[in-house]
């Protein structure tokens, strides 16, 4: 049998004010809610009001605004470095408190180059000129210079000349605005491929000759038809060379320095051909990088410019490189920005 259990008694009655009370206070507080949002929103301005609205509307928290990155640097996001100075003494001086002591000297080189078709160096470079460089460090090797402006006092003018390799040519070469070659060529030269002139005898330096820089191989050829006097003569300075004798003509003589290995059949005595070849460029005896060098002399002392002696001409770019070539120019001058005479 079944014990007796307590009998639970029925259920409880309910209060009917309870939920109303609730409902009013939920009510109350969502109208308080309401009436507080409305008077917070009066105090905003509508820009800022609609934007947070918006905000939480999308469930999202407004965040404030984030500040730009700082502007790059164009030239340092090329991968040049620009130097812009006014000279007031020696340029190479001048270079190095522009850059600094590592890059300075070898960088006035190489600016001396451009410079010197337009004035002598040093002598023409006058106080209160001004130059503009855009250049490239190389580890162990000279700076690549991109682009110079020149603004001469004793020409009146500035001057410019970029970088620029024209498609398929193995050489890159400075142009003039109007895509001109900066340097002149010489007709009946030694050497028909170079990247550049590298010295002169009018850029201060005292050096007797030419140099052509090129890769070793390159072709050299007889300026003019002579007799071959010698070869490899003081070998440690010059390398291997030659030295040729004019004939039937003004008796002049051409040296051809730091060849590479001259062929058994060059010897002493030998005729040969104006434009026949000689030999190949190299990087023999007391030289720094692979060059030509070559130089003209009349008699045993007197130096002569082989500028002045052969035919000169400027080459210019083909009209299918010229729209590159502009852009280029427009590039390099955006970089060089304003020059310091205009500052």
């Amino acid at each position: 049998m079944r014990p007796n259990l307590p009998t639970l008694g029925g259920p409880p009655k309910r209060n009917p004010f309870g939920p109303v009370v609730a409902v009013s206070v939920i009510l109350g507080a969502a109208a308080g809610g309401v009436w507080w949002w409305k008077q917070r929103m009066a105090d905003v301005p509508m820009d800022v009001a609609s934007q947070t609205a918006s905000a939480l509307d999308a469930g999202t928290v407004a965040q404030a605004p984030v500040a730009p990155p700082a502007p790059t640097d164009p030239v340092k996001a090329a991968g040049l470095e620009r130097v812009s100075i006014r000279i007031e003494g020696p340029l190479e001086t001048a270079l190095v408190q522009a850059s600094d002591a590592t890059v300075g000297p070898a960088l006035a080189q190489v600016v001396t180059r451009t410079l010197v078709w337009w004035v002598r160096v040093p002598g023409e470079i006058l106080r209160g000129d001004t130059l503009d460089v855009l250049y490239q460090r190389r580890p162990n090797e000279e700076p690549l210079v991109y682009a110079v402006r020149f603004v001469s006092g004793k020409t009146g003018q500035t001057h410019r000349a970029y970088r620029f390799t024209p498609a398929g040519e193995p050489n890159a070469r400075y142009y003039l605005p109007g895509g001109d070659e900066l340097e002149l060529r010489m007709e009946k030269s030694p050497i028909d491929s170079y990247e550049q002139i590298t010295s002169l005898l009018r850029d201060g330096r005292g050096h007797k000759g030419v140099d052509f820089r090129a890769p070793v191989g390159t072709t050299v050829r007889a300026p003019f038809a002579g007799v071959i006097k010698r070869k490899n003569w003081n070998f440690g300075s010059n390398g291997n060379c030659i030295e040729l004798v004019e004939t039937g003509g003004k008796g002049r003589r051409a040296l051809f320095l730091h060849l590479a290995e001259l062929p058994r059949t060059v010897q002493a005595g030998m005729r040969v051909n104006a434009g026949q070849v000689l030999a190949q460029s190299g990087n023999t005896g007391h030289s720094f990088a692979p060059h030509l060098h070559y130089q003209l002399m009349l008699g045993e002392n007197r130096v002569l410019d082989p500028f002045d002696q052969h035919k000169t001409f400027r080459a210019s770019l083909a009209a299918a490189q010229k729209g590159a070539f502009d852009t280029e120019v427009q590039r390099l001058d955006g970089l060089l920005g304003t020059s310091v005479a205009g500052k």
